[in-house]
């Protein structure tokens, strides 16, 4: 039997649409002349020269899921912070249709440094990550940064921090400050008036997220924060230290401005938003100061934390002069 013939004749070409469509799109510019390319060249450098174990970041296949114990820091500044910082992140996302912008270039040579991937995804792409990650709308910029949770000081380690300082300790307590908004606010007065870091209780209190770093632009990249477990005893051990405890009260018997205990060494104790100080924490207080203000019953948490710490900076200033 004669074999049969293969009927299928002559392949008609595509006229140069398949070629087309390999070409970039409008807009869209080679890889080696967007801005941050550099930093992804380090970036990949830096993954290759890293063993191939469970501690090895990226690879051939590596899981390029989020990881359940990781988060999301969004925006130029933050990112920028945390990457100067240190902060331990495993993954730096770009979107790629960014304008030159000196805080991405610094932020994708920064990560090529420390052998954080550099990845390239669309804006919407962004938008479904901060999404996913309990973020939705969040402003990104084009720039999102993976990092792993916040690593907590002791009390302890705060302490002497502040103590081994040139200047004389500083510390900011939170006592029951539930909204994040408001420690990322504080975190943010207590860096720019000198204090040496933050101490906030294990529960019922906000803890640092990506909304706290956001809100705290950055700062607390370099300003240390720690948890205790009891409050009260925390602060029973820095009067020991020779620290004076100071918490700020709208019925308090001192002014804060006639404060005399804050050219020395100096805890200040901020209430929560609504309670303000609990009934331990105040009997534990050597001072109750209150703020003068007008027409107004109270003040937001951390606008009375900004008003003391900065009275408390005036007066260190005055007496060093």
């Amino acid at each position: 039997m004669p074999a049969k013939k293969n009927k299928k004749g002559p392949t008609k070409g595509s006229g140069g649409k398949n070629r087309r469509s390999l070409e970039a799109k409008s807009g869209t510019l080679p890889a080696e002349q967007r801005h941050w390319y550099e930093g992804k060249k380090r970036s990949k450098a830096a993954k290759r020269s890293q063993p191939a174990d469970g501690q090895s970041r990226g690879g051939p296949g590596a899981d390029r899921r989020r990881p359940d114990n990781s988060d999301l820091l969004v925006g130029r500044n933050p990112v920028v912070e945390a990457l100067r910082a240190g902060m331990p992140a495993t993954r730096l996302f770009l979107a790629n249709s960014l304008d030159p912008d000196e805080r991405v270039n610094e932020a994708a040579r920064m990560a090529g440094e420390q052998g954080v991937d550099v990845v390239e995804v669309t804006r919407t792409e962004l938008d479904r990550r901060c999404e996913s990650n309990g973020q939705p709308g969040a402003a990104h910029q084009g720039i999102v940064l993976q990092v792993r949770p916040y690593q907590y000081r002791s009390p302890e380690g705060l302490l002497d921090n502040a103590l081994e300082s040139d200047t004389p300790p500083l510390i900011v307590v939170l006592d029951g400050v539930t909204d994040p908004h408001n420690l990322g606010a504080i975190a943010r007065s207590s860096a720019a008036f000198g204090a040496h870091g933050l101490l906030i209780p294990e529960r019922r209190s906000a803890g640092v997220n990506m909304t706290t770093w956001k809100t705290s632009a950055g700062t607390l990249a370099r300003l240390p924060v720690a948890q205790a477990t009891n409050l009260t005893r925390a602060l029973e051990t820095f009067k020991k230290a020779g620290l004076f405890v100071v918490g700020l009260d709208s019925e308090g018997e001192t002014p804060i401005t006639g404060l005399e205990l804050a050219t020395g060494p100096l805890v200040v104790v901020v209430g929560s938003e609504g309670k303000g100080l609990s009934r331990l924490v105040r009997e534990t207080c050597d001072v109750v100061a209150s703020i003068p203000i007008g027409n107004a019953e109270s003040l937001n948490a951390s606008v009375a934390a900004g008003v003391s710490l900065y009275e408390v900076a005036r007066r260190r200033a005055e007496n060093d002069g």
